[in-house]
């Protein structure tokens, strides 16, 4: 699996350091939630969204490979995916995704073959 998805890309308009907790997350159809917490690890980065009521309270794990623009002056984070793709994302685990590769390869992969990367 390529690194790539869990890396910003330089597009983006992300700058490195910027807290990003609370900031809304846009999908391609609508706004998915907020925030929660987010790293910008160099081969690790992802944001954790907090999708409210949208899915019952859910919370996703998003590359960062899958951020297509982040707007510093709205405090928003557009992605490149559906509601539906995000909805159907595997479950996020908060005890998996601290030191688990395989927990992360199977995210990364989700989110890879939902873009065509």
């Amino acid at each position: 699996m390529s690194d790539s998805i869990w890396g910003y890309q330089p597009t983006t308009g992300y700058i490195a350091g910027t807290d990003l907790t609370g900031w809304k997350v846009e999908a391609t159809d609508g706004s998915i939630g907020k925030v929660d917490k987010h790293s910008d690890d160099v081969r690790s980065s992802y944001l954790v969204v907090d999708t409210g009521v949208w899915i019952f309270g859910k919370h996703v794990l998003l590359p960062a490979g899958t951020v297509k623009t982040v707007d510093l002056a709205e405090r928003k984070i557009y992605v490149d995916l559906t509601k539906d793709q995000i909805k159907g994302s595997p479950e996020f685990d908060k005890d998996k995704h601290v030191g688990d590769a395989g927990y992360h390869e199977q995210v990364g992969t989700y989110y890879q073959t939902r873009r065509g990367i």
